[in-house]
């Protein structure tokens, strides 16, 4: 985002907060489920797209930090600064989203997918509506060639913030769980039927997995 100037505070502020979320992280109890497979995939060299909803995005911002993922993050004001947090923490940040800098975005993560990372999208955000995929991962996975992997995160005792999609804050000392889904390879050159039966598809997947861990910990 050159060209563009942003207050003093920024770099301090992205220091505090990566350092706080990584001292929060300390407390927990995570438990992870069919994370040996994953890892053991990625240390032979498979990559793959991560999915998951805005809401989940803070605990596996935490539990994924510096493992070579790169991240689409939104061009507004406040984008900036969750950026720079999220690089603190490890990660690459593409910049960009479905209601500005779509295309800019788009680029980004196809770059940072030729530098041979795992990605990660939120396909519900940064606006909404929750818990709906946009139709911009299944273009992304259908462009690179990368499987999609949903992923999600649970915990009984959390914050759930006044925003469009209940953000959500697993509490000190909670129980978190993370767990992956089956991948989803999506076939190149789809036509836009098929676009749509995909994102479906996707979307079934994110909210089986995200279902399945709440009833885990006892959400109702």
């Amino acid at each position: 985002m050159s060209g563009r100037s942003y207050p003093w505070w920024f770099g301090p502020a992205s220091v505090l907060g990566a350092g706080l979320l990584v001292l929060l992280a300390k407390t927990w109890r995570l438990e992870w489920i069919g994370a040996a497979e994953r890892e053991a995939r990625r240390q032979a060299g498979e990559r793959w797209i991560f999915a998951l909803w805005h809401a989940r995005l803070l605990a596996l911002t935490i539990t994924h930090r510096h493992r070579d993922v790169g991240v689409l993050i939104s061009q507004h004001r406040d984008g900036e600064l969750i950026a720079r947090i999220a690089e603190r923490l490890g990660y690459a940040t593409g910049r960009g989203s479905s209601t500005r800098g779509g295309e800019e975005g788009a680029r980004d993560m196809l770059r940072l997918a030729e530098e041979g990372r795992v990605l990660a999208i939120t396909p519900d955000g940064p606006r909404g509506p929750a818990e709906r995929v946009k139709p911009g991962l299944i273009y992304l996975a259908s462009r690179t060639g990368l499987p999609i992997v949903p992923v999600a995160a649970s915990a009984r005792n959390e914050w759930r913030m006044k925003s469009w999609d209940g953000f959500r804050v697993p509490k000190p000392f909670a129980k978190v769980l993370v767990a992956y889904g089956p991948a989803l390879e999506v076939p190149d050159r789809l036509e836009e039927g098929e676009a749509e039966s995909w994102r479906l598809r996707v979307q079934g997947a994110i909210e089986d997995i995200t279902r399945d861990l709440d009833r885990r910990v006892g959400q109702t």
